[in-house]
C-alpha cells in the first residue's frame, strides 16, 4: 500500500481539517436547496429560490414587524388542571418547551409600534408544543383584546397552532368560544382586528380566532385549514385539488383577504392601519 493514500488523522493527505461549524447550512424543506444560514436570515427567513417561509419564533417574528415594542402578561403559565393519569408526561412537556423556546407558553403578546402606527399584538410561538391553543394562549388573548380596547387601537394575532391542547381537554376547547366571544366585543365597539395565519394554522386555532379578523392575510404558502387534507380525502373518498389548505387557494376561495411575502407583511400592515387609522 503507498503511504501517501493511507487516511491520516489530520487528512488524506496528511493536511489540517477544516471543521465546518454547525448550524451554518439549512436545508429547505420545499425545494431541497442547501442554504447559508445568515443568507435566510437577511431574506425575512424565507428560500429566496423557491419563497417558502420558515417557521421562525415569535419574538423573531415581532422584531420583523415592529420599530418597538413592550411585553405584557409575560408570567402566564400553564399547569396541569386535569390531573390525568399521563399529568407527569404533560409537566415534563412543558418544561422541556420552556427550556427550548425561552417562553412560558405557546404566545407572546406586546403593544408598540409599526411604522408610527400604535397596535397591540398576540404572537403565536409553533416551537412550543406546536403552538398549541391551551388556557395560558386564550387567556392572553382575551387580556390583549382588553389592552386593545383600553388604549384604543388596533388587533393583530399572528396565528402559528397545530390546534388545541389535548392535554389541558374541555379547557383547551372552552378557548375557542372564550376568545371569540371576546373578538365580537371588540368588533362591536369598532375595533380593527387583523388576522395573520403562518404556517401551519389549523385545528381549534382555524375554527376560531384565526378566521375571524375583519382583514385576513396570509403568508404565502402557509397550511391553513381545520382537519388534515389526509382526513378529509379519506372520509370524502375524493381526490383534492393541487394546492389544497394552501393559502393561494383560500385566496382564490375568497376564504382570506390577502397573500403576502413576509418580506412585505411590515409593509402590507402599514397601508391597513393607515387606512383605517
Amino acid at each position: 500500500m503507498v503511504d501517501w493514500f493511507k487516511r491520516k488523522k489530520k487528512g488524506i493527505l496528511g493536511e489540517k481539517k477544516n471543521d465546518i461549524p454547525e448550524g451554518l447550512w439549512i436545508k429547505c424543506p420545499k425545494c431541497s436547496e442547501i442554504l447559508y444560514k445568515k443568507a435566510i436570515e437577511q431574506n425575512f427567513w424565507s428560500c429566496p429560490k423557491c419563497r417558502y417561509h420558515f417557521r421562525i419564533p415569535a419574538f423573531d417574528y415581532i422584531k420583523l414587524l415592529f420599530d418597538e415594542y413592550e411585553e405584557f402578561n409575560a408570567g402566564y403559565r400553564s399547569s396541569d388542571p386535569l390531573n390525568f393519569s399521563a399529568s407527569k408526561k404533560y409537566i415534563a412537556q412543558l418544561k422541556i418547551a420552556h427550556k427550548k423556546t425561552g417562553l412560558n407558553d405557546a404566545i407572546v403578546t406586546v403593544k408598540g409600534k409599526i411604522n408610527g402606527h400604535q397596535l397591540t399584538a398576540a404572537v403565536m410561538d409553533f416551537g412550543f408544543i406546536g403552538g398549541s391553543m391551551g388556557s395560558v394562549v386564550g387567556e392572553k388573548i382575551s387580556k390583549a383584546v382588553d389592552v386593545a380596547r383600553a388604549n384604543k387601537t388596533p388587533l393583530l394575532i399572528v396565528s402559528s397552532s397545530g390546534g388545541a391542547r389535548m392535554m389541558e381537554g374541555i379547557l383547551s376547547l372552552m378557548q375557542m368560544a372564550k376568545t371569540s366571544a371576546k373578538l365580537a366585543q371588540f368588533s362591536e365597539e369598532g375595533g380593527l382586528y387583523i388576522s395573520l395565519m403562518t404556517d401551519p394554522t389549523t385545528g381549534g386555532t382555524t375554527a376560531s380566532y384565526a378566521m375571524l379578523g375583519d382583514i385576513n392575510i396570509a403568508e404565502s404558502g402557509a397550511l391553513v385549514g381545520f382537519a388534515g387534507a389526509r382526513v378529509i380525502k379519506q372520509t370524502i373518498g375524493e381526490d383534492l385539488p393541487d394546492g389544497f389548505q394552501r393559502a393561494e387557494f383560500l385566496l382564490e376561495k375568497g376564504f382570506v383577504d390577502r397573500v403576502t411575502e413576509r418580506s412585505e407583511m411590515k409593509e402590507e400592515l402599514t397601508r391597513i392601519l393607515e387606512f383605517f387609522a
